[in-house]
């Protein structure tokens, strides 16, 4: 059996994190089957992103050719069918994002190998992947196995798998050449929207303050975005928030919004939706206030606190302007 793939996805200059995150998996899943770990990355010459993915691969392939330099499905599914059909790897990963979705079913017919998508946990079973699937928004969970292969291919949803720290590899960085038969691509890129884009990147952020229903009316956002500015934090929020006009859709957490993985979640009125708790498994403290004891967001905190969101907000307030 082959050794475990992970295809590198970059936007604007810059690896993107589902990267790290599937390389730190791959680094586990690796040391229990006695595999190595294969970074593949297609991008153009002046993106020197081989370097960065040694850190966490023990083999870095490396495509660079300038219609590399974005991304286009006709190429990425033609390069890297003719690369799994030479190495033959036994787990490919690949981001549960627009990327991964867009490639990965033609990648999964022309190599013949089984795909299962949006995977939240990947798991072993007599030396077998199977993966851990939300069902119904996240309310319930699927346990999928494959039938045998020799080879399996996984999506994985951004932010189901921490991806803080470099594991310090030395790996080699091979160059690649393009396959002979590689076709004429199909479409063209023009140019790199982010409709989601706004003022803040809830993803990047450290220290989240979030705010849920329980703060009553728009006017009583301010004090929450103050406490956020006071703590060095990031505003977010959960969808009834949204729904209401309060707050942008790009500062909305869980799965109709984003997936955050911040060293602290502070949730304030948040009722703890699973739609909502999906979005935060990255997170590594939860901190929750709400007034009612039986809200399902403390099933899932680190600390929890029954109390008025505002009585603790202006504590907060008052102890971090005198600290």
């Amino acid at each position: 059996m082959g050794d475990i793939f992970v295809i590198a996805e970059h936007r604007n200059g810059k690896i993107r994190d589902v990267t790290v995150e599937m390389l730190q998996k791959a680094a586990a899943l690796a040391r229990d089957l006695s595999k190595s770990v294969k970074a593949v990355v297609l991008a153009g010459p002046d993106q020197p992103f081989a370097d960065t993915l040694a850190k966490w691969a023990d083999q870095v392939l490396v495509f660079e050719e300038e219609k590399l330099k974005t991304y286009n499905s006709d190429l990425y599914t033609g390069i890297l069918a003719a690369l799994v059909q030479e190495y033959q790897p036994f787990i490919t990963l690949m981001g549960h994002t627009s990327w991964g979705m867009d490639y990965a079913p033609a990648l999964a017919v022309r190599t013949g190998y089984p795909l299962t998508t949006d995977a939240t946990d990947i798991l072993l079973e007599d030396g077998h992947p199977q993966v851990i699937r939300q069902m119904y928004s996240g309310k319930l969970f699927s346990r999928v196995s494959f039938s045998p292969s020799q080879g399996y291919m996984i999506t994985v949803r951004p932010g189901a798998f921490k991806g803080t720290e470099a594991i310090h590899k030395a790996g080699e960085v091979v160059d690649q050449n393009l396959p002979e038969n590689l076709q004429k691509p199909r479409r063209e890129f023009l140019e790199f929207e982010d409709t989601a884009a706004g003022d803040v990147d809830i993803t990047q952020a450290d220290l989240l303050v979030s705010v849920g229903r329980g703060v009553g009316e728009a006017d009583n956002i301010a004090t929450v975005q103050e406490l956020a500015d006071l703590l060095g934090g990031t505003l977010s929020c959960s969808r009834p928030v949204v729904d209401k006009n309060w707050l942008p859709k790009y500062h909305q957490v869980g799965t109709s919004g984003k997936s955050v993985k911040p060293k602290v979640y502070l949730a304030l009125g948040i009722s703890g939706a699973f739609q909502h708790v999906a979005g935060i498994t990255g997170a590594s403290c939860v901190i929750a206030v709400n007034k009612d004891k039986k809200a399902p967001i403390f099933r899932v905190a680190d600390y929890g606190i029954a109390a008025d969101l505002f009585t603790v907000v202006e504590a907060l307030k008052e102890k971090a302007k005198s600290g």
